[in-house]
C-alpha cells in the first residue's frame, strides 16, 4: 500500500482496524479522482481512463448519499476533511 493511502485510511477510519468503512472508501475514491484528474491535464484523449473517472465519481456519490441517509454527523465529517463541498 502506497504511503498517501495508510494515511487517508487513518485519518477515516472509525476503529484501530478499520479498512473497509463507507468513510474510507470516500476517501479512498476521492485520492483516486484527484489523480485522475491530474493524469488528464497531461493526457486529455485518454477516454479510457474518461470513464473509469466517471465511475469512481459516480460512486463516491452514491456512498456519500448513503452516508448521509444513515450517519450525518459521520458524513460532514467526511465532507469537511476532504473538502468536497461548501
Amino acid at each position: 500500500m502506497t504511503q498517501k493511502k495508510k494515511d487517508t485510511i487513518k485519518s477515516l477510519a472509525i476503529h484501530s482496524k478499520d479498512v473497509g468503512s463507507t468513510e474510507i472508501q470516500i476517501g479512498l475514491l476521492t485520492d483516486k479522482i484527484f489523480k485522475l484528474s491530474e493524469h488528464f491535464k497531461k493526457a486529455n484523449k485518454d477516454k479510457h481512463s474518461a470513464v473509469g473517472l466517471a465511475k469512481s465519481v459516480n460512486k463516491r456519490k452514491k456512498l456519500l448519499v448513503y452516508l448521509k441517509k444513515k450517519n450525518s454527523d459521520s458524513y460532514k465529517k467526511v465532507i469537511k476533511q476532504l473538502n468536497l463541498r461548501k
